[in-house]
């Protein structure tokens, strides 16, 4: 496959950004917001941005069971902040019921919402990621962390004592947002997947 046709989820976060990170290392990338749009992607992105909201969207779409499927179904993905809570198995404080985020069981983990802290308590810092040459800038905003791992499960970086960035087979997570700093090995990364699992 040599441009992989990727799909951002584009409900809300940094949708523009992801998109240009993508094309910049050599996908095809395009929003989705419907049904036949998910249908037509190799692989899906899911960027950062509220976690309920993002759930409440994706009821009011109805694309949670569509989703569940591609995911069952192999479809690689990535998730990055609340696209990591969503791609949960399970979730942790995971917002009142009836707006709660819906865990899509993309990857065999149990992760806690807002875990670092409130808004106020955003912070950068560098991370080790497996695999990439040199250290991971990683700005974490609002962000989650990984409580559990199911087998199966790798984990790619940690903060704090806690899983940051994780992968089981196609599908790969971080709880910081790469696409706000310009530095493009983990969207390469995630290119690459795509590619090999085609």
């Amino acid at each position: 496959m040599s441009n992989p046709r990727i799909g951002v989820l584009a409900l809300q976060g940094d949708v523009r950004e992801h998109l240009a990170a993508l094309n910049a290392v050599g996908a095809d990338s395009v929003p989705v917001r419907r049904h036949a749009e998910l249908d037509a992607v190799d692989a899906l992105l899911i960027p950062g941005g509220e976690s309920t909201t993002m759930s409440h969207l994706l009821r009011e779409l109805e694309l949670i069971e569509p989703l569940r499927a591609r995911l069952a179904g192999g479809m690689p993905a990535y998730g990055s902040c609340a696209g990591m809570i969503l791609l949960a198995s399970e979730i942790i404080d995971a917002g009142a019921q009836g707006r709660a985020a819906v865990p899509l069981s993309g990857i065999d983990m149990t992760v806690r919402r807002n875990a670092f802290g409130r808004q106020v308590d955003s912070f950068e810092g560098d991370v080790d990621f497996a695999g990439l040459d040199g250290p991971v800038h990683a700005v974490f905003i609002r962000a989650p962390w990984v409580e559990r791992i199911g087998p199966g499960v790798e984990v790619l970086a940690q903060a704090a004592g806690h899983p940051v960035a994780v992968r089981q087979e196609a599908v790969l997570a971080t709880s910081f947002h790469p696409e706000v700093t310009g530095d493009r090995r983990i969207h390469r990364l995630f290119v690459d997947i795509v590619t090999e699992k085609a």
